[in-house]
């Protein structure tokens, strides 16, 4: 880049806008502009960075190198003016912006949604934005890299981590999600041998979830795998529909029974340990909240 050409902040926020939300159209209306003005706008920026950064082919658009290669540093400017706007709004003794957390999909279930609404109470001029990550070590690359200030992970235990800080929050139990008129009848707890035979739906390598699925079976009980998914969300439409039963967290139980499906704890039980992660280095005042939110509700005030 010449010392005559200028990249403006805003014109990464388009940039991210069109990767977050994969196209033209969907990051203008994110935005709330008009698509020929967000084209122009990206348009603008190529011609600053002397690169290409989408391939157009015809209404979809595809990163090139250089736009791969821009994410992360797009992120890192974004979020460093956001620490600036916070840092002028706490002289003012205002908490306003935004705050990015990066979540697994069982604790945005729960307590990230409980979390939220709390936070949102007592900070109604902050928004929150929450982005999907589907294992731990997604959370914690998100947190590591800037994408997020802060994530929220679930682990079989808690990772040993030394460029991000963990602050625990709870354990959640392991229940089983069968379908009414299944395989077992209605009760409170259901042995793990009870199993045995069982079509089972269950998440991905790397989760807490599989982890519990290979344990009972590595103790003689013998199951087969119906479906692995890596979305939680799938799991009780398919144990409704008959599928298999499904190990969820404790997290998913309302859920489970409003729609209909039996929930039963597991003996001997098993849980999920959850923390929030942090950055090493300062945080904004956003995020700083609701950090401070997290830990009333794990003293649960």
């Amino acid at each position: 880049m010449g010392a005559e050409q200028h990249v403006d902040v805003r014109q990464l926020e388009y940039f991210l806008a069109v990767v977050d939300h994969g196209g033209f159209s969907k990051g203008a209306r994110a935005l709330f502009m008009a698509q020929p003005s967000l084209s122009q706008a990206i348009k603008a920026l190529e011609k600053d960075l002397g690169s290409q950064l989408f391939h157009r082919v015809g209404r979809r658009v595809v990163l090139t190198d250089a736009g791969r290669a821009l994410i992360e540093p797009a992120h890192q400017v974004v979020r460093s003016m956001e620490v600036a706007r916070a840092s002028v709004a706490a002289v003012q003794g205002m908490v306003r912006g935004s705050v990015a957390i990066a979540a697994m999909p069982s604790p945005a279930v729960e307590p990230l949604s409980s979390m939220i609404g709390d936070f949102r109470r007592l900070h109604p001029d902050v928004r929150v934005v929450v982005r999907d990550a589907p294992v731990p070590q997604a959370v914690i690359e998100s947190v590591r890299t800037g994408v997020t200030e802060l994530g929220l992970l679930s682990a079989w235990e808690l990772p040993t981590v030394s460029d991000v800080r963990l602050h625990p929050v709870e354990e959640q139990r392991f229940v089983l999600v069968a379908a009414p008129g299944g395989p077992f009848e209605p009760a409170r707890t259901l042995p793990r041998e009870s199993l045995a035979g069982q079509r089972l739906i269950v998440g991905e390598h790397g989760t807490g979830l599989r982890r519990l699925v290979e344990e009972i079976r590595a103790s003689g009980v013998e199951v087969s795998i119906a479906v692995e998914s890596e979305h939680r969300e799938s799991f009780l439409p398919l144990v409704l529909k008959g599928v298999g039963v499904g190990v969820l967290a404790e997290a998913w139980r309302t859920l489970a029974e409003q729609a209909g499906a039996l929930v039963f704890d597991l003996d001997p039980p098993a849980s999920l340990h959850l923390a929030m992660v942090s950055r090493q280095s300062w945080l904004t005042p956003a995020a700083t909240a609701f950090l401070e939110t997290a830990r009333a509700y794990r003293r649960g005030l």
